[in-house]
């Protein structure tokens, strides 16, 4: 039996202009994802400068943590101590003046915090408190009211409140287990701020962008992005570090929405090739834009070994002589004649030279080695900074 289906469901898709219209659209999209594209490392402007003026303030203010269990500063040995406990209590009302005091539930400390930007009275930050003497732990202790200092002398803030450590300390007769810093410690929210620093942003005509990474091509990208964006030629980078922009009138009066629609302009940024080693710990951190030039590279070392392996030699049977200890020595001398040398050549990629002086079989002390002679060769192209 012959079955004859109807001609429209063999309709090939093209014929129908909505099927037509999906199939260039998968054909477009498998197209797009079978094309590579390059990879750009865009970053925020938000991420690699910071607005000048609007920064944190350090605060520092010396205090008297109380409530120690025995773990304080002996007050023979630190005098400062001393006197502070004395004017604490004169301003309580307690005279102390040539009382003897043992106590050693009490320690001198530094305060320190930071005074965030555009913060207000009343708000809280949190303390670091330090001792100064030799109080064996802070733990348990309560700091009493602390002024807290700005640079020019003035008090931006009162801190009071229980200290926090993270660190413990034990000891007995004939052990000891300290773990972390007990003489350390923090209070969160543990100061509350009096006054304010003062900083009018919305009557600044000019605005500067501080760059964290200090380039020349990078500053000039950042002003480019702005100009772009705001459509005429507002900011100029005067320096690497630095990008002007002046503020166009639609702005002003209104600053916090000019810094957040430049904050988010995203703009790839630049960097000098460069190596960072650190011969302490033997780390080495290389850019993606260090070129070697054509070098051939040979490692050897000279290790001497030293082994004594002592032999006893006795006498024979019933014989007159004594037991004595031969020395046996052995020195070997390894120059390093099976290295041979290793080719690195021109213009590789950071992944070939990392695979070709892996392929050396060097540890990180010799390729710090190999690394400071290829730059005075003069063909590693870039930058060494030994930390």
């Amino acid at each position: 039996m012959r079955i004859q289906m109807p001609s429209s469901t063999f309709r090939p898709a093209w014929r129908s202009p909505r099927r037509l219209a999906r199939c260039l659209l998968a054909l477009a999209c498998v197209l797009t994802l079978a094309v590579p594209e390059r990879a750009f490392a865009l970053s925020r402007v938000k991420d690699m400068a910071s607005i000048e003026g609007v920064r944190q303030n350090q605060l520092v203010g010396y205090g008297i943590v109380v409530g120690l269990n025995g773990t304080g500063d002996t007050l023979n040995n630190i005098p400062f101590t001393k006197q502070s406990l004395q004017a604490m209590l004169e301003r309580l009302g307690v005279n102390t003046r040539g009382a003897t005091m043992r106590t050693q539930n009490l320690a001198a400390v530094m305060v320190t915090a930071s005074l965030p930007p555009f913060a207000t009275q009343g708000n809280r930050i949190d303390i670091t408190v330090s001792s100064l003497g030799d109080a064996k732990s802070l733990q348990g202790g309560t700091l009493l009211v602390t002024p807290l200092l700005g640079a020019d002398g003035e008090v931006y803030a009162l801190a009071q409140g229980s200290v926090a450590i993270a660190g413990f300390s034990a000891e007995g007769d004939a052990a000891k287990i300290t773990r972390g810093v007990p003489t350390n410690g923090r209070v969160p929210n543990g100061a509350m701020i009096e006054r304010e620093m003062a900083f009018k942003m919305n009557d600044m005509r000019s605005l500067r962008l501080s760059l964290r990474n200090p380039d020349f091509t990078t500053s000039k990208r950042i002003a480019a992005a702005i100009n772009d964006f705001m459509g005429a030629d507002t900011a100029e980078p005067t320096d690497p570090a630095t990008v002007t922009l002046q503020i166009p009138p639609k702005y002003n009066g209104n600053m916090i929405r000019l810094v957040t629609e430049i904050e988010q302009l995203k703009v790839e940024p630049d960097q000098t090739a460069r190596v960072i080693v650190d011969e302490r710990s033997g780390i080495i951190v290389m850019g993606r834009d260090v070129r070697v030039s054509t070098v051939a590279i040979a490692q050897g070392n000279l290790t001497v070994t030293i082994t004594e392996q002592p032999q006893v030699s006795q006498p024979a049977p019933f014989s007159n002589g004594q037991t004595t200890v031969v020395p046996r020595t052995g020195v070997k001398v390894d120059t390093g004649e099976g290295n041979k040398l290793a080719l690195v050549k021109e213009g590789v990629t950071l992944r070939e030279l990392v695979d070709g002086l892996n392929a050396l079989g060097v540890g990180p002390r010799d390729l710090i080695s190999i690394l400071q002679a290829i730059k005075a060769s003069g063909a590693l192209q870039a930058d060494i900074e030994v930390m």
